[in-house]
């Protein structure tokens, strides 16, 4: 029998050889090769694991050569082939009808949102375009002072996060609403919004590597530069916010055509020392100000309501 390490080994260099697309959770070869054998093994990737030698058994063996024939034959995410995905240290429930949970925000979650949430923290927040739950989760999780809303116009997704929500035993404390961005939640005032929004131009989904075409469109188009979605988020967030509170909102490949939109708002736009970027912060004071200048972008657009 073979160790650990020689069947990570063999299975990065499969994936080499068949251009597997990484994104979704890992970057490399050898970091989804690492994820997909110690997956057979039980073991929790995203601990320390040291036993490299240990020998894999024959059925072990056939369990790993079948997930990374799946793997490269189907090219799905390797997530949606587990149907599980690890987030900010928390394992999640993921299917094709949610996105695979990858985002750069775990870092600030980790982190509290300081300093930009102030010393004396949030209590109120809202996880916009949910999908899995997975950053409602984590910030209830981690964060234990909040309250947590979690919002998705897909009835689907949210099944998906109310499965991750009683996994995590947070019931009581994250609160889920099916509604069209802000539309369902008159009356609302959060310290604190953070959202996913979908970004992508609705002409380079098609383009996309075969592993991101795996995930639901809902999720990913947003117009024909990728801005109709943070463009009506940016317009209404401030109704939803409280006094001093504060939006966090990832756009990813978007960040250049929204700051080259918007010039005149004063976007701060986040350093991750894991890697990352694509995501800004504005507080309600200065979406407000900025409200004409979306609001005159959002005109240029007529099929955005």
């Amino acid at each position: 029998m073979e160790s650990v390490e020689i069947w990570v080994r063999r299975c990065a260099a499969r994936m080499d050889e068949a251009s597997l697309y990484f994104g979704h959770g890992t970057d490399n070869a050898w970091d989804e090769a690492a994820w997909l054998v110690l997956h057979v093994l039980d073991r929790d990737p995203t601990a320390p694991f040291s036993a490299w030698d240990r020998a894999v058994t024959d059925a072990e063996g056939v369990a790993i050569t079948d997930l990374l024939t799946r793997r490269i034959e189907t090219r799905q995410p390797l997530a949606y082939l587990l149907g599980s995905a690890w987030f900010c240290g928390l394992r999640f429930t993921v299917t094709p009808d949610v996105l695979v949970p990858r985002s750069p925000m775990a870092e600030l979650i980790l982190d509290g949102f300081q300093p930009w949430v102030g010393e004396h923290g949030a209590r109120r927040a809202l996880d916009l375009c949910t999908g899995s739950g997975c950053i409602a989760v984590a910030m209830a999780h981690w964060l234990p002072e909040l309250s947590v809303d979690a919002a998705d116009i897909s009835a689907v997704a949210l099944d998906i996060a109310a499965r991750n929500v009683r996994m995590h035993g947070l019931e009581q404390r994250v609160r889920l609403h099916r509604s069209d961005l802000f539309d369902a939640l008159a009356g609302e005032r959060y310290d604190l919004v953070v959202s996913n929004p979908p970004y992508v131009p609705a002409s380079r989904v098609t383009t996309l590597p075969e592993e991101y075409r795996a995930e639901p469109v809902l999720g990913l188009a947003s117009g024909d530069d990728g801005l109709d979605l943070p463009l009506r988020l940016l317009r209404e967030a401030p109704d939803f916010l409280a006094p001093g509170g504060v939006l966090f909102c990832e756009v990813g490949e978007s960040e250049s055509r929204l700051q080259n939109l918007l010039q005149a708002v004063p976007f701060t736009w986040l350093e991750f020392e894991q890697g990352g970027s694509g995501v800004f912060t504005i507080d309600r004071k200065q979406l407000e100000a900025a409200r004409p200048h979306v609001d005159a972008a959002l005109e240029k657009r007529g099929h955005v309501v």
